[in-house]
């Protein structure tokens, strides 16, 4: 009769061996375990197993233990070494289940198949070895085994690695999350492009770029030293099916048999973005965990091509796996609206038609601001109308949403965007600056590229039928300048109409939330002027951030939206409906426009824009607000 035996020492895990039979049939298999806590097991086969038919029906009986047995060695001998942080009650009890389980399938399956004989039941020592990594790479950091205690449970991808955008921002936000503990201290970081470098190589890039904020200065240097060792490069080359292969690869290496989440950021031009999107799916999602994918805007050009673009991307990819990212959407003032009106009772019952009189988004860049390389091609409202302020409009005049999960704030969004009227050139003026090599822009645009947009939107609902969405963006202006503008309607019968003078306008009311230059909130109200007599005065009550926030620091666009990704919170990414929404508000104007039937007016650079744009606030009654 064959025999089993377990037998245990003092001796601790970091020091055990695993005697590995020869086949579990062959005469007086002995499987010894030194140190390592199965007596469970032990004590299980003690009062279960009966042996009682020789080494045929040990065979049988024992079919599919070897497996069981030397994988749960295995995890034995890692977790004594190497101890999670945390370890639940819930989880304790079920890997107590899944022993009793999986012995006692072994036995029923017993029960229903009995083989001819013992050769049958070969399972040979290599069906439980276990495959590091595919050999798609060849570099002596792959030829050490991966320390458990550094196995990363996040991992992110940075496609597109050494270009600007990751350089100058990707990098330095992650660093920054790192530093703040919204990463974990086992994250993993990876670059991959077409530069044949080496991880050093990517390390000395990165380091140039990173910084730590003034509240972040304590051990700086250790911080920025520990996030660059847990950061690696990939040279994908110019094929990028076999690229991503390696990319996987790399990543399964440094991830071990842990279980750990990715994260892809397609850093990428356009024209690239389809194929490796495509070859990222096929060949680098992990199936240990989620995938998460992020891509840069613009997306698509018009209404045709970003239906391509969407149907492709769902053929790879699950919506809640796409965070299509807006940068300028990651702006405090942007989170800030819903909160303002939905945690304030003051404004939520005005928030409608009956007390608005208008709304303006007002979004300015000086020449300090350079546009992306694509802008030239796409111009201002393929860059910025469709994407940023239309998603400002959908969070301002949206309903109030079940809950604050993202799902709910995007069914609310596309609902706005959907009842947004489709815009006509009437209500739409056009502009591109006329500049110099000495401006330092860019004076290679085509004639019809607008560097210009103002626009009165309107939305037929309940809510908002009648009040115009004002907007007026601009590149190479006199300033800087983000904000948004919701104007009241005046007081109706208002008895200090003497005490106010001939401007009415300026005793209404307003409520600014203001980005740039100084982040703000205001709210103009009229009130007494102190001294003899009754004299009415607008003033602004302010909460300016600088002033009440003084020791905060402000995180960058790309910490937020970062690390709403890693959170799975979607509600600032355009969902596909919303991206489809959002072309179709703008698909007549973009076709009048390839159709050169709306004329682009010339401005100054440093200027403040077409003329057109304060007839166009006259028309609809609005006064052109003060600088």
């Amino acid at each position: 009769m064959s025999a089993v035996s377990f037998s245990s020492t003092v001796q601790s895990c970091s020091q055990s061996s695993i005697s590995r039979p020869k086949h579990i049939c062959s005469g007086g298999v002995r499987i010894t375990v030194r140190g390592c806590p199965l007596q469970a097991a032990a004590s299980y086969l003690r009062h279960r197993v009966r042996l009682n038919g020789g080494d045929t029906n040990i065979c049988r009986r024992f079919r599919g233990l070897k497996l069981w047995m030397l994988e749960r060695l295995n995890f034995h001998l890692h977790s004594k070494k190497f101890p999670p942080a945390k370890e639940s009650r819930r989880s304790r009890s079920q890997n107590r289940s899944q022993l009793t389980n999986n012995l006692e399938t072994g036995f029923s399956n017993e029960k229903r198949t009995t083989p001819a004989s013992s050769s049958n039941l070969d399972i040979s020592d290599d069906a439980v070895t276990y495959i590091e990594s595919p050999p798609l790479l060849h570099t002596s950091s792959l030829s050490t085994p991966t320390d458990v205690s550094r196995a990363p449970s996040l991992s992110i991808a940075v496609i597109g690695a050494t270009g600007e955008l990751a350089r100058g921002k990707i990098f330095p936000a992650l660093f920054a999350l790192y530093y703040s503990g919204f990463l974990p201290e086992n994250v993993a970081i990876f670059g991959y492009s077409r530069k044949n470098m080496t991880d050093k190589d990517l390390q000395s890039i990165i380091a140039s770029t990173l910084t730590c904020r003034v509240d972040h200065q304590e051990n700086c240097g250790g911080k920025m030293d520990a996030f660059l060792s847990r950061t690696y490069y990939i040279n994908g080359g110019y094929d990028n099916k076999y690229g991503m292969s390696k990319l996987n690869a790399r990543m399964t290496q440094i991830e071990g048999r842990n279980k750990a989440n990715r994260i892809f950021y397609l850093s990428v031009p356009q024209e690239a973005l389809l194929d490796v999107a495509s070859c990222l799916a096929s060949c680098a999602q992990t199936q240990k965990g989620w995938n998460r994918v992020i891509i840069e805007k613009p997306f698509g050009f018009d209404a045709l091509s970003s239906h391509r673009l969407t149907q492709s991307l769902l053929s790879k990819f699950q919506e809640n796996q796409l965070y299509r990212i807006d940068h300028l959407l990651g702006r405090n003032l942007i989170e800030n609206l819903t909160v303002l009106r939905f945690s304030n009772l003051v404004f939520e019952p005005l928030w409608n038609r009956a007390y608005i009189h208008n709304v303006q988004v007002i979004l300015s860049e000086d020449l300090a601001t350079q546009p992306g390389r694509y802008f030239g091609h796409y111009g201002i409202i393929r860059d910025i109308i469709h994407s940023h302020v239309l998603q400002t409009i959908a969070l301002l005049a949206m309903e109030p949403p079940v809950s604050l999960d993202g799902e709910d704030i995007r069914n609310e969004k596309v609902k706005v965007l959907r009842s947004i009227r489709k815009l006509e050139p009437k209500d739409v003026i056009l502009g591109q600056y006329k500049a110099s090599s000495e401006n330092h822009v860019d004076v290679s645009l085509n004639r019809l590229t607008p560097t210009y947009f103002a626009a009165a939107f309107y939305i037929d609902n309940a809510r908002w039928d009648g009040v115009p969405f004002l907007v007026r963006t601009g590149l190479g202006l006199i300033k800087h300048q983000m904000e948004i503008r919701i104007q009241f309607r005046h007081v109706p019968g208002n008895i200090y109409h003497e005490c106010v003078g001939h401007n009415i306008e300026r005793t209404t009311n307003e409520l600014i939330l203001r980005d740039v230059p100084d982040e703000a909130i205001l709210i103009r109200v009229n009130n007494k002027i102190p001294g003899l007599g009754l004299k009415l005065d607008s003033s602004e009550l302010n909460l300016l951030y600088k002033d009440k926030y003084k020791s905060m620091e402000v995180p960058d666009r790309y910490e937020h939206l970062l690390l709403d990704v890693i959170d799975g919170d979607n509600h600032v990414f355009m969902r596909s409906d919303e991206v489809e929404a959002a072309w179709n508000i703008l698909s007549e104007i973009l076709n009048e426009m390839d159709k050169e039937n709306i004329s682009v007016e010339l401005y100054e650079v440093g200027g403040r824009g077409p003329v057109g744009a304060y007839y166009l606030w006259a028309t609809h009654r609005v006064p052109w607000p003060e600088e």
